[in-house]
């Protein structure tokens, strides 16, 4: 058998290196050339621990470092897991955790995983909803609830087997329960499921739900904020209008707004037409204090938009708007408004205040905007029973 010194030709030592092993350092990777090997040598080599050998080149001596990528125990990996959820600074708390994979909930943020084959991985094949957590309460689940069955519908994603709606309601509230958590989001998701790395789901023995809940505050108001107009193509309305997880363009979208010094870019339509915005609807008040909002036809329908669209109507009673629509709205009409919001189940109503640097009304956060915000609030903490769902903790 061909020794180690006969396969490495000598290279100079390098100052303070191992004298015992010349070739290695332990402060950093050597290289070392080799000679043409035979079959039988290169075959030593990988069981030496050599790994990425070029036949008559350079190549990184990796002899020491075998534990660059370890074989672990599942115990081990636990542990792992464990220790780099306990390591990361400023991270959300997930306080819950539920898998139809392993038919129960956990509340070790070390088990809150789904299977890397599952195609909502790997082929984003999947869709999901959420929904607001305040005071122990689910804001608008129902209304969640029935959009991330529309989307799965869309996305041809069927429910688990045995699952229906009210399963999966019981499941979502019972996940929330054992969480505690009083002020977070409830997340979930329906996927075509684990089975294989294929494109197509044809493999995949049943699809999977996923949910899990995130601690957070109780919602406050928003400061102004500024806006682009986004330079990444929004999603065909086929897409657009389903909740999918494929969020490359929204998060995109979102990167390019902050590179600007922005908080958001606002997408147009292929006729020049408002949008919306990377995971929130955007609202406007003319100067004849009307509220108009884009058509939500190529737009996802936003649960929290559609809710301030029935609020308003207090304001319209109350003589402080003129009317409330959903039209077709150009940018330059948006940006001569007198007030400009984003709403949506994170923002819940944002007042804009500049658009591609251009002051929106007179630059100050309006008064529509914070009445349509404080409308919004004592809804999540005193409305009616069909959008507020106690949580038996």
């Amino acid at each position: 058998m061909a020794s180690l010194q006969s396969i490495l030709s000598p290279i100079p030592q390098a100052a303070n290196s191992p004298a015992e092993f010349p070739y290695h350092s332990q402060s950093s990777i050597r290289f070392a050339r080799f000679r043409s090997l035979s079959v039988h040598e290169l075959r030593n080599t990988r069981r030496l621990g050599f790994r990425g050998i070029r036949i008559g080149g350079s190549i990184a001596d990796t002899v020491g470092h075998t534990c660059d990528a370890p074989v672990l125990t599942s115990s081990e990996v636990f542990e792992r897991l464990r220790a780099s959820q306990e390591n990361q600074e400023n991270q959300q708390q997930y306080l819950a955790m539920y898998s139809s994979v392993f038919g129960g909930i956990t509340t070790d943020p070390a088990a809150m995983v789904i299977p890397i084959d599952d195609h909502m991985v790997h082929r984003g094949h999947g869709v999901f909803d959420t929904a607001a957590i305040v005071d122990g309460y689910l804001y608008e689940l129902d209304e969640h609830l029935d959009r991330i069955l529309r989307s799965a519908s869309m996305a041809k994603i069927n429910l688990p087997i045995t699952y229906d709606r009210e399963m999966i309601r019981r499941i979502l509230i019972r996940t929330v329960s054992a969480s505690k958590c009083r002020n977070g989001s409830l997340r979930y998701w329906l996927s075509a499921g684990p089975g294989d790395f294929q494109l197509s789901s044809s493999g995949c023995y049943q699809s999977a739900l996923y949910a899990v809940v995130i601690q957070g505050k109780p919602p406050s108001r928003s400061k102004g904020i500024k806006v682009v107009t986004s330079s990444v193509p929004m999603k065909p309305p086929q897409f657009a209008i389903m909740k999918s997880v494929n969020y490359l363009p929204n998060v995109l979208s979102k990167m390019e707004a902050e590179e600007k010094g922005a908080y958001a870019s606002i997408w147009l339509d292929d006729d020049g037409f408002i949008a919306e915005g990377p995971n929130m609807n955007v609202a406007f008040i003319s100067s004849d204090k009307e509220f108009i909002m884009p058509y939500f036809d190529k737009i996802l329908s936003g649960c929290t938009a559609k809710r301030i669209i029935n609020l308003a109507e207090r304001l319209v009673k109350e003589g402080r708007l003129q009317s409330i629509s959903c039209e077709n709205i150009t940018m330059e009409k948006g940006k001569k408004a007198d007030e400009m919001m984003l709403i949506g189940s994170g923002v819940l109503v944002c007042p804009v205040l500049q658009w591609d640097g251009q002051i929106i009304g007179d630059g100050k956060e309006g008064p529509l905007v914070q009445a349509l915000f404080n409308l919004l609030i004592e809804d999540m903490k005193s409305g009616p029973q069909t959008v507020r769902i106690p949580v038996p903790y």
